[in-house]
């Protein structure tokens, strides 16, 4: 018995869950409904933004969902002061237009600066930030460079062109400080000798090594420069990298000392011409403790720690600089580009530019960076855990994209970002549901703060809202949104039932149907002997229905893609289409009036088929078809019986007289112009003025026929008899000069032949051109074949 107990218990607390799946295919309005089966006004709010909560009274009495689609609970009838559907709401706490500098206050490139929003899970909610550069913001350059031996010349160019860099800065802004700081390496084997001589003066006219040194904090006096610069000497190391990330740390995180300020915009240029050491290579000297990131310089500006803590990592270096606002130049020579290239595209707000051997060309490569880097503004979220944020912008073009970056701003103009926010789930813990975080631009201080409430819990649910023992509940449980959630010891929807009680199996037998051995047909739960039915389908609004859950009410037959044909056709009941009078059919498909049928003549189908479901079936042994079997293709046809009329009617001419016409024909609409089409037949004829004229025939939505004709008539125009004569006169000149034209032709290729072979006989002559080949001299000479001479 206790264990009928538990169970029914259990049944209890899945009950609304969406544990059968129907077996016949969902159609699209049966689709998968995320607010069906949440079981508390907070679980519902955050499962979607289509969700809504009715707290109505009594409402779930019948099976239905206290949580659903808007839509399905105004259309099942709970009253709109009964839904709960909280909205996002946003509020602008602080929020000072962009601006320049003025006596007012510093200047403002972001605005707004402080917003609160209450924000709903899965809702998203829109603002806009907008960003403005702005003129004469502050600017703090801080020059880190190499003063290894190797960068003497370079240290040499640099003091020349201090005050360039200084007088080229105040072009951009009048309000500019410039610093000074070196670095060599860690004074410790195997990075610098530790020969006693060596630790003195490692090279001829080099000062002793040292970590880092600033040597001129940050001044509006830039005068300055070029004289610490100058003053400063080279000392000298063993390896090839050298220790510039010590020095990248300490000129960060040294705030103070340095001499940053909060509100500026924060360069660090750094020179050198070798590679770098990173976490780990202080083991090669013995230095094992890891970099703590803290500041750790002496009153005179150098490092105290540089053999005590390991190199910083790049991951250290990168999150200093985005912690302190900072942006890096690497200076470098062309031999390290590629290594230093690589190093801007993992630290944010970086870049990296070539050297000259000398550095001649630096006053040139700090403004280009400069420009490069200021006129460039990304946006960045930091601490919106579990909360998405998506920027759009056009930033300075027409088309609004998906970005977070706008580059080649000029000072004074404006981009503009849209961005959503959305929280996709709530955090379990109920303290991390107020939480707040920020939206900035790189490398700036200015930031936008955003406190977030996120909506997990209706106003409802809160304890100074519940009804604890509530009388609906049967004094047995707390009445919080409409719904009982029972003490210990109860359940169903109103506490009703005792579960210390011995009636549970008088219960489960009043589910069962008849001799049936499956508690409400197995597609429901029984609580305190009524059925609540399971929804046909997980996450659908649709359940079973009967009061054994023995009923599918939307399981029924679809025409014209609706249940039973749509409300206004019938209903499905248990499986079966229960049709409206005028309505018949497995889906009320069928109207029940046979006018869809009738045809022109008043009979249903003209007399040659049957109408069968609102439509008509024309008889095989007929000609006849058609919507209302009056089409006869190898008939006459409509064209025949109609040309008449439209002759008599629109162009009073044919063979029917007034009378006549006026007694048989039906109304023509005239109009400008006809086209055949689906269903509209095109006949054409010509009459008695030798002109053709044009009309349609078709079927209204009532079977009945339609004539169209055209206004105007088609006519064959008149042709003139002198453009005849004069078309036979071209005619016949045109032959004679093509006959012509011919005879010459052939008469000329003739000619050629014949003159062809002349030549070709005349080449194979043999007898001597100079000579008449018939000439005979006068003269005969003959001899006596017996003459021996005169001896």
């Amino acid at each position: 018995m206790e264990m009928k107990i538990s169970l029914s218990c259990l049944g209890l607390l899945l009950l609304g869950a969406a544990t059968v799946f129907a077996q016949t295919p969902t159609p699209e309005n049966l689709r998968s409904n995320a607010c069906v089966g949440q079981t508390g006004c907070g679980g519902c709010i955050a499962a979607g933004p289509d969700c809504g909560w009715c707290t109505q009274d009594k409402w779930d009495e019948d099976g239905k969902d206290r949580c659903d689609v808007l839509d399905n609970l105004r259309g099942a009838g709970c009253d709109t002061g009964n839904i709960i559907n909280p909205d996002n709401f946003v509020q602008f706490i602080k929020n000072n237009p962009p601006k320049n500098k003025d006596v007012s206050g510093p200047a403002v490139q972001l605005s707004p600066q402080e917003l609160d929003i209450t924000l709903r899970p899965n809702k998203p909610v829109n603002f806009q930030l907008t960003f403005r550069l702005a003129e004469d913001y502050p600017v703090d350059l801080y020059y880190l460079m190499d003063l290894s031996f190797s960068m003497k010349d370079d240290k040499d160019k640099l003091a020349e062109l201090g005050n360039l860099i200084a007088a080229r800065m105040s072009n951009i802004t009048k309000n500019f400080q410039l610093g000074f700081g070196s670095f060599v390496d860690k004074v410790a084997m195997p990075y610098v000798s530790t020969v006693p001589d060596k630790l003195r003066s490692p090279c001829t006219g080099c000062a002793a090594p040292y970590g880092f040194k600033n040597q001129l904090s940050l001044t509006e006096q830039t005068e300055q420069f070029a004289g610490r610069v100058r003053a400063a000497p080279v000392s000298g190391n063993l390896d090839a990298p050298e220790g510039g990330f010590d020095a990248i740390m300490q000129a960060v995180a040294c705030e103070e000392e340095i001499g940053w300020r909060e509100q500026s915009r924060k360069m660090l240029v750094f020179s050198t011409d070798s590679s770098f050491h990173y976490a780990g290579d202080g083991k090669l000297g013995g230095i094992v403790t890891p970099n703590d990131g803290q500041c750790h310089l002496d009153p005179t500006g150098e490092y105290t720690h540089s053999t005590l803590l390991d190199y910083p990592s790049i991951s250290q270096i990168r999150s200093k600089l985005a912690e302190k606002k900072v942006n890096v130049i690497f200076a470098v020579t062309q031999d390290q580009l590629q290594t230093y290239g690589t190093l801007s595209s993992l630290i944010e707000g970086s870049t990296a530019g070539k050297l000259d051997n000398d550095s001649a060309n630096i006053v040139d490569l700090i403004q280009q960076n400069y420009d490069l880097i200021s006129s460039k503004v990304e946006m960045y979220s930091e601490g919106a855990e579990n909360i998405s944020v998506k920027f759009r912008s056009a930033c300075r073009g027409n088309i609004t994209r998906e970005t977070s970056v706008c580059d080649g701003l000029k000072i004074g103009e404006s981009v503009t970002f849209d961005i959503t926010l959305e929280a996709t789930q709530c955090p379990t813990d109920p303290a991390k549901r107020k939480r707040s975080f920020s939206i900035y631009p790189v490398a700036l201080n200015e930031k936008l703060m955003i406190n977030v409430d996120l909506l997990c819990e209706c106003d409802c649910e809160k304890p100074a809202n519940e009804i604890v023992n509530a009388v609906k509940c049967n004094k047995n449980g707390t009445l919080e949104c409409g719904k009982c959630t029972c003490n210990t010891g109860h359940y169903g929807k109103y506490c009703e039932c005792d579960g210390s009680s011995q009636l549970s199996a008088d219960y489960e037998a009043s589910c069962r149907r008849g001799n049936d051995t499956d508690v409400c047909s197995g597609l429901g739960q029984c609580v305190c002997g009524v059925c609540y039915c399971n929804a046909r389908q997980r996450g659908s609004s649709q359940k079973y229905s009967g009061s054994h859950c023995q009923c599918d009410d939307f399981s029924c037959d679809y025409f014209d893609k609706q249940l039973c044909g749509g409300s206004s056709r019938g209903q499905c009941r248990c499986g079966q289409c229960a049709c409206n009078p005028a309505y018949n059919g497995t889906a009320c498909q069928c109207p029940v009036s046979q006018d869809s049928c009738m045809a022109s003549n008043g009979e249903i189908c003209n007399g040659k088929g049957v109408c069968d479901c609102g439509k008509c079936k024309c008889n095989l042994d007929t000609k006849y078809r058609g919507p209302t079997c009056e089409d006869c293709p190898t008939c006459p046809g409509k064209c025949n019986d109609n040309r008449a009329c439209i002759q008599c009617k629109v162009f009073n001419t044919g063979t029917l007289t007034k009378e006549e016409c006026d007694q048989n024909c039906r109304d023509v609409d005239v109009v400008d112009e006809v086209f055949e089409s689906d269903g509209v037949k095109m006949c054409q004829f010509w009459d008695v003025d030798d002109c053709q004229f044009f009309f349609t025939y078709g079927y209204t939505s009532g079977n009945q026929l339609q004539l169209k004709a055209q206004r105007t008539k088609v006519c064959r125009k008149p042709v003139n008899p002198l453009w005849i004569i004069l078309g036979v006169i071209a005619g016949i000149v045109l032959v004679g000069l093509a006959l012509l034209v011919i005879w010459k032709v052939l008469t000329t290729i003739h000619d050629r032949r014949e003159f062809a072979k002349f030549e070709q006989e005349q080449g194979k002559a043999k007898w001597d051109t100079g000579e008449n080949p018939i000439y005979k001299q006068a003269i005969s000479t003959f001899k006596n074949p017996t003459y021996k001479g005169s001896n």
